[in-house]
């Protein structure tokens, strides 16, 4: 019997990920059929509905992992980040998983965030009065950094990634005044 966590159900399931992340890189999710997903992974339709609803569940249930993934790398380590300001296991956590990051911000997800560190990093640098302008800029900062590096492949060290976003961080602005 193929029951919730059995081994067979567990690389039924696994294929059926690495074969859906395969194809969102080349197509649109829309695009994409359980057929084929069935075909390319080797398994029959009844074993994808009997993990998935849809297409649409699957690509939720892979994003919901991939946050999960990140905030278990990155909550354990928001000390460094907030003592020293460093990213470098974030960013080595990204370039080990990069088709999936792909994946996430191609369908679209949330965008990455850095959990319990925004608003105590900002408070850091700037007054209260435009603190949640100050957070929003570095999320979306921090997103635009992470899709570029994965756009041109992760060519940059984790510790080079980390050094760009630190740098620009705590650049002094001053010379616009």
């Amino acid at each position: 019997m193929n029951t919730k966590n059995n081994k067979r159900r567990r690389e039924s399931m696994e294929r059926i990920e690495k074969v859906f992340v395969e194809l969102i890189q080349v197509k649109e999710i829309e695009d994409i059929s359980v057929s084929e997903i069935c075909k390319k992974a080797d398994i029959n339709r009844s074993t994808f509905y009997a993990n998935y609803a849809d297409i649409y569940e699957l690509a939720e249930k892979i994003i919901a992992r991939l946050y999960e993934d990140f905030l278990s790398i990155s909550i354990p380590h928001m000390e460094d980040v907030k003592k020293r300001l460093d990213f470098t296991r974030i960013f080595t956590h990204i370039s080990e998983n990069q088709m999936l990051y792909k994946t996430y911000f191609k369908l679209g997800s949330m965008d990455v965030g850095i959990v319990g560190f925004d608003e105590e990093v900002a408070k850091m640098f700037f007054d209260m009065k435009y603190l949640d302008y100050h957070i929003e800029f570095f999320k979306h900062g921090f997103n635009a950094v992470v899709k570029k590096w994965l756009s041109g492949g992760c060519k940059e060290t984790p510790e080079e990634m980390n050094s760009i976003l630190v740098n620009e961080y705590k650049r002094d602005y001053s010379m616009f005044e």
